[in-house]
């Protein structure tokens, strides 16, 4: 289980309704948005405001038609924010995402001509579908939050987050991202086939007429801007961290670096990500300090794309949600 489950409602002091944080308030007010156009999804949603909130990039992994595009559409069309969509194909091409130098007559000279990568929220629409050359092309993006052609770096804007969506590895037609990319997404999330009574509330909107290529129509609408996520971003840095909340997160890493089971374990890159994700868990919450519990919840999307499983282990039917199971249960919480 890969998915984050949210709070059903806000803690008391921290409702959308009564927080005195008017950068708490904007993003329930995304959630809110969200909600007119895509059913059910809440830990998908929340994890989307969790890549926005740390900077980091998300995938997006599900069976056609559970309505990852849509989510993240839905999202963008919530935010204040420059967005670009793009189709991953097994004929894209690098200078596809990232721009080209294009040669202009006259003036007899190249200039560069920028891609749809250079936006605020990149959408990268069926990112498996693509060849490992193509995928590679968003690694500097993603890592550096710059590109480079011809020997010159041009800076992304800011903020910049890459949302991609996949279809399950063993779909026809994929192609499995490399663990660098992996390693280079804040989070993964499943997002599951919705429960019958959810599904009911789909069809239903369908038959009063939504239509998902005409959000507007939903009345969906920005919210929330560049300078609310900005405040947002320093309340999650002032949330504080107890040393010892910080040696669990710590100790989890570490065992999974000596699971029998997995034949490559969390980096410290992995282990200041679940800091960074917990501290933006924390927050939404209502909280101004972390708790292991924050730690626990954002364990599985944070980590679970970050490990492999030993070959014997994967025949035995041993899945990388039961390791992270077995490291939880068997390391020390702090009280």
């Amino acid at each position: 289980m890969t998915e984050i489950t949210p709070p059903a409602t806000y803690p008391a002091h921290a409702s959308p309704e009564s927080a005195s944080d008017p950068a708490l308030v904007r993003l329930a007010q995304v959630r809110s948005e969200v909600s007119k156009a895509v059913v059910g999804q809440d830990g998908a949603v929340t994890s989307l405001l969790i890549g926005l909130l740390c900077r980091g990039h998300v995938l997006l992994e599900g069976v056609p038609g559970v309505a990852k595009t849509l989510l993240v559409r839905t999202l963008a069309a919530s935010l204040d924010l420059g967005t670009k969509r793009v189709q991953f194909t097994p004929d894209l091409m690098p200078g596809d995402i990232t721009g080209s130098l294009v040669y202009d007559a006259r003036a007899a000279e190249f200039s560069f001509r920028q891609g749809p990568i250079f936006t605020n929220l990149l959408l990268a629409d069926e990112i498996n579908r693509t060849p490992p050359k193509t995928q590679s092309a968003l690694l500097e993006a993603m890592e550096e939050r710059q590109v480079s052609t011809d020997g010159v770096s041009r800076p992304l804007p800011d903020p910049f987050i890459v949302i991609a969506t996949q279809n399950p590895v063993e779909y026809e037609g994929t192609y499995p991202l490399p663990e660098a990319q992996l390693d280079r997404f804040l989070l993964k999330v499943t997002l599951p086939i919705p429960e019958r009574a959810l599904e009911v509330e789909i069809l239903a909107r369908h038959a009063a007429g939504f239509n998902p290529r005409d959000l507007s129509s939903a009345g969906v609408s920005p919210v929330a801007g560049i300078d609310d996520l900005a405040t947002a971003r320093r309340h999650v840095a002032e949330v504080s961290v107890t040393p010892e909340v910080l040696g669990y997160i710590v100790d989890l890493c570490r065992a999974t670096r000596h699971s029998p089971s997995l034949s490559l374990g969390v980096s410290p890159r992995g282990a200041t990500a679940l800091l960074a994700t917990s501290k933006a868990w924390a927050w939404l919450s209502g909280r101004s300090f972390v708790t292991p519990d924050d730690v626990k919840a954002l364990a599985h999307p944070t980590l679970a794309h970050r490990i492999s499983l030993r070959p014997e282990a994967a025949l035995e039917g041993v899945s990388v949600a039961t390791v992270l199971n077995t490291v939880l249960a068997t390391v020390t919480v702090p009280r």
